[in-house]
């Protein structure tokens, strides 16, 4: 047992090495970043749901939008999808709870791709085309994780994985599920 002391106290002491600089910014660093943008849109979707802006027609005229297609009472539906996507899309956008950002968005977009299913893929008054890309893309998000320069970062959903992926697809199908059954 002393020679065992007696070498550990004379094998050199090994230097750990802080470095001041953060490592560089990788092209996967910088392409999350971009590919969560795509929540910025969707926010700005949603506050034209809500408020009006951007050209939007505001809740009580998109509630009424919302009957036409089935929903009722529309203005609750308009209201329920408004604020999930411009929630939704911000926390996208920002990295922030990526999993349930995701679901909620996936819950949205469902919802859109069944009202526009009977025009089918490519259609140009809309089809379900777009709905599906951002369903996809924040099914993406949630799998790959929101990046280095995302809020989540520290948190442990903040690297993505399988089961991250399978929550805000499985919430986000419950959601749909629960708002198309109504």
């Amino acid at each position: 047992m002393k020679r065992i002391i007696e070498r550990l106290r004379a094998s050199p002491r090994p230097t750990a090495t802080i470095s001041v600089h953060p490592p560089p910014v990788s092209a996967a660093d910088a392409g999350l970043l971009l590919l969560r943008s795509i929540g910025l849109l969707l926010a700005g979707h949603g506050a034209q749901k809500l408020f009006g802006l951007f050209g939007g027609h505001g809740l009580s005229a998109t509630g009424k939008g919302f009957e036409a297609l089935g929903y009722h009472p529309g203005t609750l539906f308009a209201g329920v999808a408004g604020a999930s996507e411009m929630l939704g899309g911000l926390g996208l956008a920002a990295g922030l709870l990526t999993p349930l950002a995701a679901a909620t968005v996936i819950g949205v977009m469902i919802n859109a791709m069944v009202v526009t299913s009977a025009r089918g893929l490519w259609e140009t008054e809309g089809g379900m085309e777009y709905p599906l890309c951002i369903a996809l893309v924040a099914l993406a998000l949630a799998a790959i994780g929101p990046g280095r320069f995302a809020l989540d970062r520290p948190f442990r959903w903040g690297s993505g994985g399988w089961y991250e992926a399978t929550v805000a697809l499985g919430l986000g199908g419950i959601g749909a599920a629960i708002v198309l059954s109504l």
